[in-house]
């Protein structure tokens, strides 16, 4: 997708002040409102105002843009070319957001850009709050949090740092942190919210604290991957191990257990531990533990090594291990 310059859409700098995006959304809007403007591409021109003042008016959904819009200027210094854009994975981990959406000038939520979908899509969603009443329950705040995975093994008590967009005192967007101690149960799997009651915006006159939901996501792993409730982790095996069989020591997240490896394995083969998984909570049943079993080979770096290998080769001379891929011509 196409990166949006929001800024450049409503033609105002980037340090440009709340009220500077506000008369230039409502100077541009008026000139391309399709009621009012002959211009051939007028909706689509009105359609873009709409959605660069939505961003741009709401400190949170700006600080996050400019956060990804740093990002993206930097890439473009480096020399790299506009091509497609992509938020770059986990942009908005960390951010907390307080799950207002819709705008007060007509603009709709069929009319957002891939762009804005990409970043914004799922916490656009909310609703219009407006405040009618002196006592009004506080808004839900929303952000995601990574996590180990090995904490949705055991459960564990984590401090976590969030960072909430903000205006300054001359109106400009700033990034406010707060840190929270979380307990995090046992069987959290990835997009699973937490619940953190009382954590979210304040209420108005004597109305409740809304909370706090927190989206969870793991953390890369160098050993594991995460589908679902199952877990998967590559096992490399020495050549004789996989041919003759062997009893070896595989990791999992709750633990190293002994594992049989049955004669003539071959890589790519899946060994299945039932239940070894993320644990299962609330009724569910509990994930799988898939060992995909992979061929180390040893080196070839000294005559004893090479001499093996000779004599591999000559007790082998019948091995083919291309003998599948003959006969593939269309």
């Amino acid at each position: 997708m196409k990166f949006q310059d929001y800024y450049q859409t409503l033609g105002v700098a980037r340090d440009a002040s709340p009220d500077d995006i506000k008369k230039a959304y409502r100077k541009l809007a008026r000139k391309y409102h399709p009621d009012l403007s002959k211009a051939p591409d007028a909706e689509a021109r009105f359609k873009e105002i709409g959605e660069a003042n939505e961003v741009l008016k709401d400190p949170e959904k700006r600080a996050a843009y400019d956060a990804v819009g740093s990002r993206y200027q930097q890439e473009q210094a480096g020399g790299r070319g506009p091509g497609d854009f992509q938020p770059p994975p986990g942009w908005d981990t960390g951010f907390e957001f307080s799950g207002r959406g819709g705008d007060d000038e007509g603009f709709t939520a069929q009319d957002h850009s891939d762009f804005f979908e990409a970043l914004f899509g799922r916490r656009a969603r909310g609703a219009d709050v407006r405040r009618t009443s002196m006592r009004m329950p506080g808004q839900d705040h929303h952000a995601k949090v990574m996590i180990d995975l090995e904490d949705a093994f055991t459960g564990a008590q984590r401090s976590i740092s969030l960072r909430m967009p903000a205006l300054d005192a001359d109106g400009h967007g700033v990034l406010q942190e707060r840190t929270l101690d979380v307990n995090i149960p046992k069987g959290l799997r990835a997009g699973q919210h937490l619940r953190l009651a009382g954590q979210g915006g304040p209420g108005l006159g004597d109305g409740p604290t809304g909370d706090l939901f927190l989206e969870i996501e793991f953390k890369p792993h160098r050993l594991y991957r995460v589908d679902g409730r199952d877990v998967y982790v590559d096992l490399p095996l020495a050549p004789w191990e996989a041919a003759l069989g062997a009893s070896v020591s595989a990791p999992t997240p709750a633990g190293d257990v002994e594992l049989t490896i049955p004669p003539g394995s071959a890589a790519g083969r899946k060994l299945r531990l039932k239940g070894r998984g993320i644990p299962g909570v609330g009724g569910a049943a509990a994930g799988d533990l898939y060992v995909v079993l992979t061929i180390a080979l040893p080196p070839a770096g000294s005559d004893v090594a090479r001499q093996a290998y000779e004599a591999l080769k000559a007790a082998a001379a019948d091995f083919d291990p291309r003998a599948s891929m003959k006969g593939g011509a269309a």
